[in-house]
């Protein structure tokens, strides 16, 4: 079948601290900090960190809960684990890095032929750094991580299911994914023709309890899929209700880019993602980047509020966005085409206002 999907978007994370997040992802894993804002669905202010490369490029992007106020409970119905492309050979020197930072890893493992180290993030999710050839994006390094062995972007996704039958039927006739290999319980599926973020594996786990589904630290919360138009957005949403989805969300306003919802058979909750024209850079020039708070539109009357409500973060200094090192002839990130252009359909957009200052 003719897809919609181009590739994973973005990856949402459940993490705790807010501190310890992102002392975690620029330091340890040496990600850009893209973005600081805030949770825009509740009443309660919670920090929505981005993390990504050098471009900020779909499908490179994590972003991050820090939900210190409840614990979450891993397990199957959830990504499992979220795995970022890393060049080839280079697993030696993420095994050592890991170790001197002292993050938990099970070493240097095997699967589908190709060389991978999985660690743990503070809050306990499961991440990976796979090997993979051929992976052009433009990694973001810092004093510690030097382009030959910095991530990429996403290389996939891991998700934990109890059957694999209906989550597989999910992935190809509702997402257009083709199945392309067992590995033990591993059955891994790619978008075709996408050329990077494109991988999905289903972990075969049917005595695993389910995960929960609520905010929570320590779990992954959802997996978003890149579309080109809100036109697309809608036609996924008509696919799904087509092969009985029915509980697909209205179309959120995420101000950075339109999203809608989907609780897939297996539990994984899937989101699909439009950017809007502008994307990152609505709000900031290219070298702010990630320096400063930043909240849609329609919150910034209450930004006293919700600043006294957040816990304070200390951006190491380090690892904050620096253009002016990028490599000879590389555009601006600014400067460079926007990746999903909108057409002109008119999509009526759903929108969280919570009045923050009552609960201040």
């Amino acid at each position: 079948m003719e897809t919609l999907i181009r590739g994973i978007h973005h990856i949402t994370l459940c993490p705790g601290g807010a501190q310890e997040d992102v002392d975690f992802f620029t330091a340890v894993l040496g990600q850009r900090l893209v973005k600081q804002t805030v949770l825009m669905d509740g009443s309660i202010p919670v920090y929505h960190f981005y993390y990504g490369n050098a471009d900020a490029d779909i499908g490179s992007v994590m972003t991050c809960f820090p939900y210190s106020r409840k614990p979450g409970r891993r397990g199957s119905g959830q990504i499992s684990v979220t795995s970022y492309s890393v060049p080839e050979g280079s697993t030696e020197f993420w095994r050592d890095h890991l170790d001197r930072y002292g993050v938990e890893h099970d070493g240097i493992q095997e699967r589908f032929g190709a060389r991978y180290i999985r660690l743990r993030h503070p809050a306990g999710m499961s991440l990976e750094l796979a090997e993979s050839r051929g992976d052009t994006r433009r990694a973001w390094t810092t004093h510690e991580i030097s382009g030959d062995a910095a991530t990429r972007g996403f290389f996939g996704a891991v998700m934990s299911v109890r059957d694999v039958t209906e989550q597989e039927q999910f992935l190809t006739e509702a997402l257009g994914f083709r199945k392309v290999g067992v590995d033990g319980h591993h059955h891994r599926f790619e978008i075709p023709g996408a050329e990077f973020c494109r991988t999905i594996e289903l972990l075969h786990e049917p005595d695993l309890p389910p995960g929960s589904w609520t905010f929570g630290a320590g779990t992954t919360h959802h997996i978003a899929f890149n579309v080109e138009t809100d036109d697309a957005l809608l036609r996924q949403k008509a696919l799904y209700e087509e092969l009985g989805y029915t509980d697909a969300s209205e179309v959120k306003d995420r101000f950075y880019f339109h999203s809608m919802y989907v609780r897939s058979p297996g539990g994984v909750l899937v989101e699909c993602t439009a950017n809007v024209p502008g994307g990152f850079y609505l709000d900031e020039d290219v070298d702010q980047l990630g320096r400063n708070l930043n909240l849609p539109p329609w919150y910034e009357d209450q930004r006293s509020d919700i600043l006294a409500m957040l816990e304070p973060v200390v951006v190491p200094e380090a690892n904050r966005p620096r253009p002016r090192n990028a490599p000879t002839g590389a555009l601006p990130v600014a400067a460079m085409p926007i990746a999903s252009p909108q057409n002109d359909s008119v999509v009526l957009l759903s929108r969280t206002r919570a009045d923050f200052a009552s609960r201040h």
